[in-house]
């Protein structure tokens, strides 16, 4: 702690490095069209020439370093954020205002369906954003943001071809954007192709001793309270060194839209994309029942490895999805009335898990969602946004993985969320009402009906021309998930019970859970001047009937059995973020930054909350140019020694990066960006605690990322 207060002491004093857009930025995430600067919202922004220096294959890496946001990786394959410390169903992501509809909340080996590389931004909402996006949204919001449906005109033809290699997984990536418009018409085409060979890594790859540890934890978890969902069959998965096997991926997307423009009255547009992805699961990831089924198989398998030699099975995942999406747009459509947008969007998507040569089980989400916006104009000093939300998701799994059954859930929302201004201070108030239905297809259970209400209130103090205060106070509900609810519910005995492999234990859902509840407070204090700014956020949550897995203390063929629970919560933390420009060098700029965020999780009687992050400090020396920039970064990891109930300690760790890009302009505003990126330079041995997989698969070791993007 006494690291975290020096950081807190330097950031106040205004040195450190931008995490985030200039203040400028208009968030598109928040219908009132707000400047960041003008929400008591905590809010992270990437975009433009940061957005292409962090930019990763997954989402979850992209923005593992931001403060408050960490990165929950199921080896390189999958990477899916941790907003304060909540992930799964809580911590949702969208595209272009829609959620992404994949199927990544039910379990963390599942991809999130969206392509990081083809992002123009990517707005985070840390905290509840509940009144905008329903009870999904309690632990905080994602926002990928594309131009798949150009917003604004286009005359002429614009693009960018970008090329980048990275030598730790042999990854080749190209990306495209083409756009084009006669001033009223315009169109969108875009697309990228990857592929990357298993990463290369510092040691080996499963950690044995952090394993043997665990298990003699869990030898007398009989009377467990938490929970450990990592333990798999891992004494069947081969050992590697200096890689991890089974990582290597293939990735294709490709994106069409198209928009008319009505002069100033606003557009309309229409847009399909697909993304393909295949990935390995790191060996040890699974606790695929081998002995279960070694007599059907042995003389299968016999037949193979004469064919093909002794192999050892491997689990990949072959994710498809197929996406379509309307918008409106419209300037005073009504008379009291600003801005109408509109957003529909239908998204097919499946994904199957290979076992070998075999199928295993089949996901499939058809998910339809429409939204609609109306900002009103100034109504008694008010000034705001009435909204209604609706979602139609029909979800299937089917094999011998296919532990929770086939569900339709409707949803649908109503909000409305208003702004005062009085002098220096803007106050905001909402208020948000959801009615959700979940109907399984089960023997043992019945349809599920939820209403959960949200609401909020915030002040935001200039309160001279430097300073800002904010003050955030929320009330948070949300109803529980579809695997929560169902999983095995219509097993009858132990031997009918279905392990969910990815996690190595038996899940049992109950449908009489009740809503969970949270009561959320954010205080901040921010700085600014014209080239500089810094920021401190102070949260607190206090969870009623927080829903998690509980370890029952009983066993099914050796395999442990968990119970979805709920139990009272709290979280805490503090994060900051600044930047401070030191002093004007040749013909560029030098800035010093600083950043960190710190977090705590505890339930009421079952002790820590599980993979946390731990307590980070981050700093950035830059120099930025008009042609030239480098930049050095660092970020120090303490060991997270509370990792919950039944879980392994993970070790401290710092990170050395280093970065330069040059950059060269051509006639009629065409420009050639090059890049190149020495990553993890100490080749130090990185465990995330936030990982399903930390003692199976590290993250990368040390490595060279270089690339090419041309822009016209």
């Amino acid at each position: 702690m006494k690291r975290l207060a020096i950081a807190a002491g330097l950031v106040a004093s205004g040195f450190a490095r931008a995490e985030s857009l200039p203040m400028e930025h208009v968030l598109v995430s928040i219908p009132i069209h707000k400047k960041q600067a003008e929400t008591a919202l905590p809010v992270t922004v990437l975009s433009g020439d940061e957005l292409q220096r962090r930019v990763a294959t997954s989402i979850g890496e992209t923005l593992g370093s931001i403060p408050g946001v960490a990165n929950a990786s199921f080896g390189p394959g999958v990477g899916r954020p941790v907003i304060r410390g909540q992930q799964g169903p809580r911590a949702i992501t969208l595209q272009n205002g829609t959620l992404s509809a994949d199927a990544s909340s039910l379990s963390p080996d599942h991809s999130v369906g969206v392509e990081p590389l083809l992002a123009e931004s990517i707005e985070v909402l840390r905290g509840p954003s509940t009144l905008l996006y329903g009870g999904g949204a309690i632990g905080g919001v994602v926002n990928i943001i594309d131009n798949r449906i150009p917003r604004t005109p286009i005359d002429g033809v614009q693009g960018a071809l970008e090329y980048r290699y990275d030598d730790a997984s042999s990854m080749d990536s190209g990306v495209f954007r083409l756009e084009g418009g006669n001033g009223a018409l315009a169109f969108h085409l875009s697309g990228t192709a990857r592929e990357t060979d298993n990463l290369d890594i510092p040691g080996y790859a499963i950690d044995e001793a952090a394993l043997e540890a665990q298990e003699e934890l869990l030898e007398g978890h009989g009377e467990g309270e938490e929970h450990s969902e990592e333990e798999h069959e891992h004494e069947e998965a081969e050992n590697t060194n200096g890689f991890i096997a089974n990582s290597d991926s293939e990735t294709e997307a490709f994106t069409a839209g198209v928009s008319y423009h009505i002069g100033d009255e606003g557009f309309a547009g229409f847009s399909i994309s697909h993304l393909d992805t295949e990935y390995g699961i790191p060996p040890g990831a699974h606790g695929h029942h081998e002995e279960e089924h070694e007599e059907e198989h042995n003389e299968e398998e016999g037949e193979h490895d004469e064919e093909h030699g002794e192999e050892e099975e491997v689990i990949r995942i072959d994710l498809e999805q197929t996406r379509y999406d309307a918008m409106i747009h419209l300037h005073d459509p009504l008379q009291g009335f600003e801005v109408l947008r509109g957003f529909m969007t239908f998204t097919d998507y499946e994904h199957v898990e290979l076992e070998g040569v075999e199928t295993g089980t089949e996901f499939d989400r058809e998910t339809w969602e429409g939204r609609l916006e109306l900002v009103h104009e100034a109504l008694f000093g008010a000034h705001g946004v009435i909204g209604l939300q609706w979602r139609s998701d029909d979800f299937s799994a089917v094999g011998e993985e296919a532990y929770v059954p086939k569900t339709l859930s409707d949803e649908f929302g109503l909000f409305i969320v208003e702004d005062f201004h009085h002098g220096d201070w803007v106050f905001e108030t909402g208020l948000r009402g959801d009615w959700v239905q979940r109907d399984p297809d089960a023997e043992r259970a019945d349809e599920e009906s939820f209403f959960t209400y949200s609401l909020s209130a915030s002040a935001l103090w200039n309160f001279n021309a430097n300073w800002t205060t904010g003050l955030s106070l929320s009330h948070a509900q949300r109803a529980p998930a579809t695997e929560e609810l169902f999983s095995n519910v219509d097993a009858t005995d132990a031997e009918a019970l279905v392990t969910h492999a990815a996690t190595g234990i038996i899940e049992i859902g109950d449908p009489d859970l009740d809503e969970e509840t949270s009561l959320n407070a954010d205080l901040s204090l921010s700085w600014s001047n014209q080239t500089s700014w810094a920021e401190v956020v102070v949260f607190y949550n206090a969870f009623e009937d927080y829903i998690f897995l509980s370890n029952s203390g009983e066993a099914a063929d050796e395999t442990p059995i968990y119970l979805y629970s709920q139990e009272d919560t709290t979280f805490y933390g503090v994060e900051f973020s600044s930047e401070f420009q030191l002093l004007r060098l040749g013909a560029g700029d030098v800035a010093l930054g600083l950043r960190g965020d710190m977090i705590s999780g505890e339930f009421d009687d079952s002790g820590d909350v599980p993979r946390l992050p731990p307590l980070r400090l981050g700093a950035e020396l830059a120099w930025r140019g008009d042609k030239f920039g480098v930049s050095v970064n660092v970020l120090d990891a303490e060991e997270q020694d509370e990792p919950g109930d039944f879980e392994t300690e993970t070790a401290g760790y710092t990170r050395w990066d280093l970065g330069a890009d040059y950059r060269w302009t051509f006639n009629r505003g065409s420009e050639l960006l090059a890049f190149v990126k020495w990553k993890n330079i100490g080749d130090e041995e990185i465990r995330l605690s936030t990982s399903f997989l930390r003692n199976v698969a590290p993250q990368s070791g040390e490595s060279i990322e270089a690339g090419l993007r041309y822009s016209f």
